[in-house]
């Protein structure tokens, strides 16, 4: 199998050994806008969120489709979000003021998280977000008091976790019992009859979110007939009719050659089928259906291009390639072991003959993209491109060894637009007071 099913959709091999992304050669592309970059391939984004909404919607009409901005946002990709009729999950101030400068309906904006503070929820009033997703009994209180203030009553949804285990790397797994996030189920009927009692706040219904890279689908379908149950039991005791239904994204994106990630398309048949079901079973309406895809819609359409510096060769243990980015722009490899494929952009037709461990330029020891892979031979100014960065590797960057954030550009049909530059050095110190 060829790693460019890794790739962005668009991804091709040229007349020179080349990789084009977009149509645009990714060795050019590097040159004119230097390295680390970030390439987003246009089409492939498009084509992700038109096939989310398809593979739902015909299976489940009154269904939405709202990407989560936590896995990266920008203002060029929530116009793109808004252009292609997706609503958007927030989880922060910051967050909700990105895609508010870019023009973005806030009536189409969700607003979770498990500790937002008040000047977070005051915003959140004052701009109008759609539903303010409330994930613990002091947020109930506290937005209690500040809705007072307001002459609509803010739309909320209530956040449980169900104790689900989603057989995913424990760093992202957010709805079983022992989590952050969400109120627990044995606690579940106090808040709801709370947030009831509230005349300044409108329950329009329930959220849950199990976590992230999820490639079974037993788990939603257990958390799906768990909160359906739930809401019978409080439509019985509370009159309550739960309008809508969040579940959450977490699904899975294929990283590497040996670790496929299940179609959209059953995803879709799992949830829908388990929601229609359960709501028949119990004698509920069906609820609008919410889902929340974040890494799905991004990972695959986005490709970090790296230059090689040094080789470094240990006998008998290890040839070490370090590149001019890593855990500043991709903490992920360092932070839970996610693994990368990378191909070698100006020698894709050549032989793969050496195995190397591509490191980073950071001071970190961890800071290693990936161990162990088979590469034509390298030496410096070769161009690395890694697959599946679209992704949580900006929305984690950091500017640590007061490195520069990388620039980003979007791609399609052989031209590239520029949609954040890269930081200068004047931006470190921008915020420094003496």
């Amino acid at each position: 199998m060829s790693k460019l099913v890794l790739f962005p959709s668009t991804a091709e091999v040229n007349n020179k050994g080349h990789l084009l992304i977009g149509g645009c050669d990714t060795v050019e592309l590097a040159a004119e806008f230097g390295t680390p970059l970030y390439v987003f391939d246009e089409l492939g984004i498009r084509r992700r969120c038109a096939e989310f909404k398809q593979e739902f919607s015909q299976r489940y009409t009154d269904s939405a489709v709202f990407y989560s901005a936590k896995a990266f946002i920008n203002k060029a990709l929530a116009q793109l979000f808004n252009e292609e009729g997706l609503g958007l999950d927030v989880v922060s101030a910051g967050e909700m003021s990105i895609v508010r400068s870019a023009g973005f309906p806030m009536d189409r904006v969700y607003f979770p998280g498990n500790n937002k503070s008040a000047e977070e929820l005051k915003l959140a009033l004052e701009w109008g977000v759609g539903r303010i997703v409330v994930d613990n009994f002091h947020e109930l209180e506290l937005l209690g008091e500040l809705a007072r203030e307001q002459s609509n009553k803010p739309d909320i949804l209530l956040r449980l976790s169900p104790g689900v285990d989603p057989h995913t790397h424990r760093y992202i797994i957010t709805g079983n019992l022992d989590s952050k996030f969400g109120v627990p189920m044995v606690h579940g009927e106090k808040a709801l009859a709370t947030a009831l009692a509230m005349p300044q706040l409108k329950l329009r219904g329930l959220h849950f979110h199990i976590g992230s890279q999820i490639a079974e689908f037993e788990p939603y379908q257990q958390a799906i007939d768990i909160i359906l149950g739930f809401a019978a039991e409080m439509k019985q005791k509370h009159g309550f009719e739960m309008e809508e239904l969040s579940i959450g994204g977490g699904f899975a994106v294929q990283y590497t050659l040996d670790s496929p990630a299940p179609p959209v398309a059953d995803y879709a048949e799992a949830m829908t089928s388990s929601l229609i079901k359960g709501c028949q079973r119990l004698g509920l309406a069906q609820p609008r259906l919410i889902i929340e895809p974040g890494r799905s819609v991004l990972g695959q359409s986005g490709v970090a291009l790296y230059t090689v510096g040094v080789v470094k060769d240990i006998p008998g243990v290890r040839r070490y390639v370090s590149v001019d980015g890593g855990m500043g722009d991709n903490i992920r490899p360092a932070l839970y072991g996610a693994e990368h494929e990378v191909v070698v952009v100006n020698k894709m037709r050549e032989r793969e003959t050496d195995k190397v461990t591509v490191a980073g330029k950071f001071c970190e020891s961890g800071d290693i993209i990936i161990k162990d892979i088979v590469l034509p031979p390298l030496a410096a100014g070769d161009i690395l491109a890694v697959a599946d960065c679209g992704a949580y590797c900006l929305s984690l960057a950091s500017n640590y060894n007061a490195s520069l954030k990388p620039a980003v550009v979007m791609v399609k049909e052989g031209k590239a637009r520029l949609i954040r530059r890269r930081e200068t050095l004047d931006d470190l110190t921008r915020c420094d007071l003496v």
